[in-house]
């Protein structure tokens, strides 16, 4: 008999969804709010790195009930899948939002780049060490 597929209980994301919605807070903060980056910050491109750890740690969140859960290694990679392009979407979205609804803060193309490195780092996590053996 094949294996019954089983989704990961709700609990199991609850981690995902309160970074996610500190990822929200974080990039709905007024620029006025945020320090300015000066100096090696600007030469190290911080901003970029702070963008590969968040969006990078929402998609591990995400992706990590599906470790223990009894779906098989195919449906996990399909399910990373669809978890990193829904992300990258995110990280799209979440640029227009400073756009049009954030006072003080712009589109950049070069923040939704760092938030798919992030993700695209996370997958390659996850099809690593998340994937029975």
């Amino acid at each position: 008999m094949p294996k019954q597929h089983t989704f990961p209980r709700f609990a199991a994301f609850l981690p995902a969804w309160i970074w996610f919605l500190a990822v929200l807070v974080l990039i709905c903060m007024p620029g006025d709010d945020l320090p300015p980056l000066g100096g090696w910050f600007h030469v190290l491109y911080f901003d970029k790195w702070v963008h590969v750890f968040m969006f990078g740690l929402l998609a591990l969140l995400f992706m990590y009930p599906f470790k223990k859960s009894e779906t098989g290694r195919n449906g996990k990679k399909t399910t990373f899948v669809y978890i990193s392009l829904a992300l990258c979407a995110w990280g799209l979205a979440t640029e227009f939002i400073q756009k049009y609804l954030v006072t003080g803060r712009n589109f950049d193309l070069t923040d939704w780049a760092a938030d798919s490195m992030g993700i695209t780092l996370a997958w390659i996590f996850a099809l690593r060490y998340f994937l029975k053996k």
